[in-house]
C-alpha cells in the first residue's frame, strides 16, 4: 500500500472533505488518516465514521439515503494510509444494505460497518421527542480552542449546559451526564450525512463529565440514526443543537447517546455508543 501522505490539493479541500477523502485502487478505495481529526491516540471516530458512510455515498450502485449507519472500532487506527472494502449485500425495492471493512496491513480489519439507505415516501409524520429550549448560539461564548485534541478545534462549539469541568480528581459525587450545546464545523460547511455521522461523536466522553477527570475511553460501537432525506437537510449557518447523555458505566463498559436537532426544531439525527472505560488512577509522581 502506497504510504505517501494526501497530496497538495487535499490542503484545499475542507477538513472534514480532506479527512474522508478516498479514491478507487483495484477492489478497494484508499484514504489517509487526518492530523486535523487525531483524537488521544488515533483518529477520532467521527471522522472514521463518516470516512466509512462516504464509501456507500459515492457509491455508483447506491439507491436513497442514509438511514443508519453502524461503526463497530475493533482496533486502534494508526496514522497513515487506509484501505476500505465496500459492498452493497443486499438491495430490496426501498431499502439497500452495506457492508464496509477498514484494515491497514491486509487482513488485519480495524474498523467494520454496515449502513442502511433507504427511498423515504411523503406520509404521516410524527416528532415524539422535543427540542430543550435554549439560548441561540451567538448569545454564548465559544468553547477555547486548542484544550484538548485536534479534533475538537474541527468544531465551533457553544456549551448551554454540562460543559467540561476537568479536574485533577474526581468529583466526591458523580455528576450529571447530560450536557447541551451548540456546534457546528470551525471552517464554514453546509450540513450533509457526512457532517451529521461526524457529528454524532463530537461529544466528550460522557464519562469525563460525570467524574470530572480524564480516565482511558474509547467508542466500541456507534451507530447513528439519520431522520431526513437529503432535500430535507437544513441550509443556513450549519449549526445543529447536541443533547447527548448517557444511562449506565458498568463492569468496564457505557452507553452515550445523542441527539442532533436544526436550529428550526427539526430532529435530524440520534445516535447510541457502547463505550469502553478504565478506573480512575492517580498519576504517577
Amino acid at each position: 500500500m502506497d504510504s505517501k501522505p494526501p497530496s497538495s490539493s487535499v490542503s484545499q479541500l475542507h477538513p472534514l472533505e480532506a479527512a474522508t477523502r478516498l479514491t478507487p485502487d483495484g477492489d478497494h478505495l484508499v484514504g489517509h488518516t487526518s492530523k486535523d481529526y487525531w483524537a488521544f491516540i488515533g483518529p477520532f471516530g467521527g471522522a472514521t465514521a463518516a470516512t466509512l458512510l462516504r464509501t456507500a455515498l459515492d457509491h455508483p450502485e447506491r439507491i436513497g439515503d442514509p438511514l443508519a449507519l453502524t461503526v463497530n472500532y475493533c482496533a486502534p487506527i494508526a496514522e497513515g494510509p487506509i484501505r476500505i472494502a465496500v459492498r452493497p449485500a443486499k438491495t430490496n425495492r426501498s431499502t439497500q444494505h452495506w457492508t464496509m471493512e477498514l484494515f491497514q496491513s491486509e487482513g488485519d480489519i480495524l474498523a467494520t460497518a454496515t449502513a442502511v439507505f433507504a427511498r423515504r415516501r411523503s406520509g404521516w409524520s410524527h416528532t415524539v421527542a422535543q427540542m430543550p429550549a435554549v439560548p441561540q448560539p451567538q448569545d454564548l461564548a465559544a468553547y477555547p480552542a486548542g484544550l484538548t485534541t485536534p479534533w475538537v478545534d474541527q468544531y465551533d462549539l457553544r456549551f448551554v449546559g454540562g460543559p467540561p469541568r476537568f479536574r485533577k480528581t474526581p468529583h466526591p459525587e458523580p455528576q450529571p451526564a447530560q450536557t447541551l450545546l451548540w456546534l457546528r464545523d470551525a471552517v464554514p460547511r453546509p450540513l450533509d450525512f457526512l457532517s451529521l455521522a461526524s457529528m454524532s461523536d463530537a461529544f466528550f466522553g460522557r464519562v469525563f463529565h460525570i467524574l470530572g477527570v480524564l480516565v482511558p475511553f474509547g467508542t466500541v460501537s456507534l451507530t447513528t440514526y439519520f431522520h431526513c432525506a437529503a432535500d430535507d437537510l437544513p441550509a443556513g449557518d450549519g449549526w445543529v443543537l447536541g443533547n447527548a447523555g448517557a444511562n449506565v458505566y458498568r463492569a468496564g463498559f457505557g452507553d452515550q447517546t445523542a441527539e442532533l436537532w436544526s436550529r428550526d426544531g427539526r430532529l435530524l439525527a440520534t445516535s447510541v455508543q457502547a463505550t469502553y472505560f478504565r478506573d480512575w488512577t492517580p498519576p504517577a509522581t
